[in-house]
């Protein structure tokens, strides 16, 4: 078999980059017909959120959710590891707790071998094997370019859910793992990643957002959801949108992986960040001077991003412990949330004040 081309070199979009474009995904699903919702379907796509709820019992609720992407690394562990990652983390968004993951798997049989497809396997295994759940089952197909991901399967009791719109006034806003990877990733492409930086992309997506459950614990945390493909622009928007309610984003305090902000401004920007402003700038404020590379930061493609929580002021402390219990140590207060300027919708705001 003739030597295989790099994993990165088979996708035209890594990672959760490859999501198509938010304005195009709203017009795609105008075109589809509304279903009959059963009362017991807690969460469906109405806000967005990061999976499907059912309830099943007065106790039990199962959460579904899949997430599939092409390579984002060359490493084929690394890119099993963190697609894995990236898909239970919407079961520990809603608060709840993995019990299995079926594997999906699209590869090019015959340019990749199948040790190498055998390692990208064993990588979401490994996740499951940290997540305590077994890879159940899966799908597999003969794909031009490399695809993997899991459906992912949890549970939670009905009073511990924790959507995207629960937003309060007067909550703060945490989020739990630093910005950047989507930067991260176009460097790699391009050869501009050095060993720190690909190490600690590594470490930041391959981080499994254990906190979820406890935070839905805690009676004063309102809203969560994960930062993905969309960035904290997409997701804090549609956590606005969801909560009618306006989120004030401080960006001075928001978190960022090592060497990005240079990389930025070296122009390692992927083509999802253009993507993703033009499909939701115009529900954005920013502050005067704020510069294009902070635009990219701000909208940059999130693949295993972290949980960005909605809380109670009184029970900041709390949240911060439990993030730190968790290993962590970046997460951070970012902002705050508000009435809606417009009633009909809630709006991103970004400053550069203290909340």
């Amino acid at each position: 078999m003739p030597e295989e081309p790099r994993l990165t070199s088979l996708s035209h979009g890594g990672g959760c980059g490859c999501k198509i474009a938010p304005g195009l995904l709203s017009e795609i699903l105008k075109q589809t017909s509304a279903l009959p919702v059963p009362p017991e379907l807690l969460v469906g796509i109405e806000t967005s959120d990061d999976a499907a709820v059912y309830q099943l019992s007065d106790d039990i609720a199962v959460i579904a959710t899949t997430d599939f992407f092409m390579p984002i690394v060359d490493d084929p562990h690394h890119f099993g590891q963190i697609a894995a990652t990236n898909a239970l983390s919407d079961v520990y968004a809603m608060g709840g707790r993995p019990i299995m993951a079926l594997a999906i798997v699209g590869m090019p049989v015959g340019v990749l071998s199948t040790q190498t497809i055998g390692r990208i396997l064993e990588g979401g295994a490994s996740a499951c094997r940290l997540a305590g759940i077994p890879v159940a089952g899966g799908h597999s197909i003969d794909s031009v370019e490399a695809i993997y991901g899991l459906v992912a399967i949890g549970v939670v009791h009905p009073d511990r859910l924790r959507r995207n719109s629960g937003a309060k006034a007067g909550d703060v806003l945490v989020l739990g793992k630093p910005l950047g990877v989507g930067v991260q990733s176009a460097a790699l492409k391009k050869g501009a990643l050095d060993e720190a930086g690909y190490a600690a992309m590594i470490a930041s997506t391959c981080q499994l957002n254990t906190p979820g459950p406890d935070l839905a614990g805690i009676g004063g945390v309102h809203a969560m959801t994960d930062v993905t493909g969309f960035g904290l622009g997409g997701h804090g928007l549609e956590m606005a949108k969801g909560s009618a309610c306006d989120l004030v984003i401080d960006w001075q305090s928001v978190p960022l992986l090592p060497g990005v902000r240079d990389l930025a401004a070296q122009g390692m920007i992927t083509g999802a960040s253009a993507r993703n402003w033009a499909g939701y700038g115009d529900a954005v404020s920013l502050p005067e001077g704020f510069s294009e590379v902070d635009r990219a930061l701000l909208t940059d493609p999130q693949t295993s991003g972290g949980l960005l929580v909605s809380c109670a002021p009184d029970v900041l402390a709390e949240v911060m412990a439990c993030f730190a219990r968790h290993g962590f140590e970046t997460a951070a207060q970012i902002g705050r949330v508000k009435p809606a300027a417009d009633t009909k919708r809630g709006r991103l705001v970004v400053t550069r004040t203290a909340p």
